[in-house]
């Protein structure tokens, strides 16, 4: 590793894009949720070589996090069995952990944990596959707090015991030391890898719903201070990656405000989960109600148009909208989705919930639906010329009814116009055929005229293209139209 090429950047010609070994790339993923290292059984090799059969661009892995089995979402990688929990510190005991199994020693690394993780990260490299790297995650309630190494109950270093919405701020000087080093020992042991960004903690939040919790601004600050120690640390060390994050959420009354995201805090890539009353500069959209088979991509197209005037990518991480929805239904409103969103020059991650352990890269049905369909729009998206491409207002005049218009373009050149369903499952004619005109702001000159099937990944006869009329054929749900000028 000791002649790596730059790792991931953000592109010199474009900032909401990133430039990886020479290439433009966005990244777009139906990813598993992200317990592939701390989750033994599962088969890293299989999952990632199947990840990339499908072009996914992305993977996100949580170092620390375990999630707590729920009745509303009972499996995935983030929720292994207590016996197979691979964390970063040996279970010595003596006395066992809330979960039955030894007691953690925070003093003590645990080889097989770093093992899996430099089996993930080299082989996604190999692969081309960027890795987002989460080093932290909110702790949500007493019940998932209860699971984590750092809990008191848990290990045998005599931590305080202090309240779960504590974990995300610096108000417990022991708790904040056993962080900082477990930063310090992740950041110096994957620094020669090319292929990752850091993310500071999944899902930030404050105000939470019990008396003395942290206010946003105090865990924006434990923040502040995680990043500062990833910049320092890797100042001394060959390669510097870049850090994602978002602002702490506001738990009571709610708000995701992602403003200062892109404008104060010190993050390359803000990462936004789509949810309601997401705010920007004073405006409010509602990007889905979590695991509600809501579709919502007119509020998704104009957030990340609005963002597009910044200078940092922003990534629609961990879109869980129709995620426990494993069937076709689901699935084409996360492909509809995915399209908005890079279409609109945003990154998109789905969560696939049929990739777990031993079915590594998703069931059949996934396989030949969401799967098959990102493959179809990372192969598309990669095969634009993405550094000039910019998404474009106001050039569709006129388009099919009940349709929304997505537009990338470079200008004169190459236009590609995503038109979807926009109605919701249970509105009239959802799904049903869609015919009509296309008009657009087509300059004069020699173009012809393409369309693309997002859901069947193939394009029609490239025809000579005279004046901005066109008459579309008949689809479902969604069609890519592409413009381009006659070599």
């Amino acid at each position: 590793m000791n002649s790596m090429p730059q790792p991931l950047h953000i592109h010199p010609d474009n900032p909401r894009l990133f430039e990886y070994r020479d290439k433009p790339l966005m990244l777009v993923t139906a990813s598993e949720h992200y317990g592939a290292v701390i989750n033994r059984p599962f088969d890293i090799e299989r999952y990632l070589n199947g990840a990339a059969e499908k072009r996914m661009t992305l993977s996100r892995l949580f170092l620390l996090f375990r999630e707590l089995q729920s009745a509303r979402n009972p499996n995935s990688t983030c929720k292994p069995d207590s016996s197979d929990y691979v964390t970063p510190f040996v279970r010595s005991g003596p006395g066992r952990a809330a979960d039955g199994e030894l007691r953690y020693d925070l003093d003590r690394w645990n080889p097989e944990y770093f093992a899996r993780l430099h089996r993930f990260l080299a082989l996604a490299s190999q692969l081309g596959i960027i890795v987002e790297v989460t080093l932290f995650s909110n702790t949500y309630a007493d019940s998932v707090w209860a699971l984590n190494p750092f809990n008191d109950a848990n290990n045998i270093n005599h931590m305080p015991h202090i309240p779960w919405p504590d974990y995300i701020t610096r108000r417990h000087a022991a708790l904040f030391a056993r962080q900082l080093a477990f930063v310090h020992k992740v950041v110096a042991e994957i620094n020669g890898y090319d292929n990752f960004f850091f993310e500071i903690c999944n899902e930030p939040g404050g105000a939470a719903p019990l008396p003395g919790s942290a206010s946003p601004d105090e865990v924006n600050g434990w923040q502040l201070a995680i990043a500062a120690l990833i910049r320092g640390i890797e100042a001394q060390l060959p390669n510097q990656h870049l850090i994602a994050g978002q602002e702490a959420f506001t738990y009571e009354p709610w708000e995701q405000s992602t403003t200062r995201s892109f404008s104060e805090l010190p993050l390359d890539i803000v990462n936004v989960h789509p949810l309601p009353n997401t705010t920007y500069r004073g405006a409010a959209y509602d990007l889905g109600e979590f695991m509600s088979k809501q579709l919502k991509i007119r509020a998704l197209r104009d957030y990340c148009l609005a963002a597009a005037q910044e200078a940092r990518p922003l990534n629609m991480d961990e879109d869980n909208i129709a995620s426990q929805f494993m069937d076709a239904e689901g699935w084409t409103i996360h492909r509809k989705r995915a399209w908005t969103a890079l279409m609109s020059g945003a990154h998109y991650d789905f969560i696939d919930f049929t990739v777990n352990k031993y079915v590594e890269t998703g069931n059949p049905a996934a396989q030949r639906h969401i799967r098959a369909w990102m493959m179809h729009l990372s192969e598309f998206i990669h095969g634009i010329d993405l550094a000039r491409a910019r998404p474009l207002t106001g050039w569709v005049q006129a388009q099919p009814p009940h349709t929304l218009a997505c537009v990338l373009a470079v200008q004169g050149e190459d236009y590609n116009v995503y038109l979807a369903d926009e109605r919701e499952l249970d509105e009239p004619g959802c799904g049903e055929p869609i015919s009509g005109s296309l008009v657009c702001n087509l300059l004069a000159g020699s173009f012809e005229v393409a369309c693309f099937t997002p859901a069947g990944g193939a394009y029609s006869v490239w025809l000579p293209c005279e004046g901005g009329l066109l008459c579309l054929p008949e689809f479902r749900h969604d069609l890519l139209v592409r413009i381009r000028r006659m070599r």
